[in-house]
C-alpha cells in the first residue's frame, strides 16, 4: 500500500470511529436520563452511565490527570502514525489498530474536555439537554464520559462451601463502556495478534527457511 494510502486510511478510519461515537453518545446523552436500563435482549442492554474513568469506567487518579494522560497518549498515537504512514515498508496493520486506538481516545477526550460546559445534567427522570457554553455541570476538561453498551452475558451463584465468594452472585459481563472503549481494545489486541504473535511466527518461520537454504546449499557442496 502507498503512503498515500495508508495516510488516507488511518485518517478514514481515527474519523469515523469519532463521528459514530460521538452520534451514539449524544443521541443516549439527550435522550435517556441518568441510569436507565433498556433491554434490548437478555443479553444486550442500552445503559446509561458516565464515569470519570478510562476504558470500562476504570478510575485511577483524578479526572484532570486522566484527561491530560487521554491527551498524551493520542499525541503519541498521532506522532507514530505519522512517523510509520511517511516510512515506506511500515505495516498497514499497525497503522490500522494505533489509528481505532488514536481515535477511541479522542472520542473520550472530546467528552471530558467539552461534555461538562455544554450539557446540564439532571437527575432522573430528566434527560440532559445542550446549554450554552459555561452553564453545563463541570469546567473544562472535567467532562464525564458517556458510557452505554453492557452485555450481562450469564450469571450464577458461587457454591455455598466455597470461602469467601461463597453464596455470592457473579455475573460476565458486568462493565458498561462505549464505542471509543471498543475501538481502543480491538487496536490493542489487534496489535497483540497482528504486530506480534503473527509477526514474530513470519520472522521465526522466515529464519529456518534461510537455515535451511543454506544447510542445502553446503550439503551441494
Amino acid at each position: 500500500m502507498s503512503k498515500t494510502s495508508k495516510a488516507w486510511l488511518a485518517a478514514a478510519i481515527c474519523a469515523s470511529v469519532i463521528i459514530i461515537d460521538q452520534i451514539i453518545k449524544i443521541w443516549v446523552k439527550t435522550s435517556f436520563f441518568w441510569g436507565e436500563d433498556v433491554e434490548i435482549t437478555s443479553w444486550f442492554h442500552l445503559k446509561f452511565i458516565q464515569n470519570n474513568g478510562m476504558a470500562f469506567g476504570m478510575e485511577i487518579g483524578s479526572k484532570l490527570f486522566l484527561t491530560l494522560f487521554r491527551i498524551i497518549v493520542v499525541s503519541i498515537c498521532i506522532w507514530l502514525i505519522t512517523r510509520l504512514v511517511r516510512k515506506s515498508g511500515s505495516s498497514t496493520s499497525f497503522i490500522v489498530c494505533l489509528s481505532l486506538i488514536a481515535a477511541g481516545a479522542l472520542g473520550n477526550i472530546i467528552d471530558c474536555v467539552f461534555y461538562g460546559e455544554i450539557f446540564n445534567n439532571p437527575l432522573p427522570p430528566e434527560v440532559a439537554t445542550f446549554v450554552p457554553w459555561g452553564h453545563g455541570y463541570a469546567p473544562l476538561l472535567h467532562g464525564m464520559v458517556v458510557d452505554m453498551f453492557y452485555f450481562p452475558l450469564f450469571s450464577f451463584t458461587w457454591p455455598s462451601w466455597l470461602p469467601w465468594i461463597g453464596g455470592t452472585e457473579f455475573s460476565f459481563f458486568d462493565p458498561v463502556f462505549n464505542f471509543a472503549d471498543a475501538a481502543i481494545n480491538v487496536g490493542f489486541f489487534g496489535i497483540i495478534i497482528f504486530d506480534v504473535i503473527l509477526a514474530g511466527r513470519r520472522s521465526k518461520k522466515a529464519v529456518t527457511e534461510t537455515g535451511r537454504e543454506g544447510n542445502a546449499e553446503n550439503n551441494s557442496r
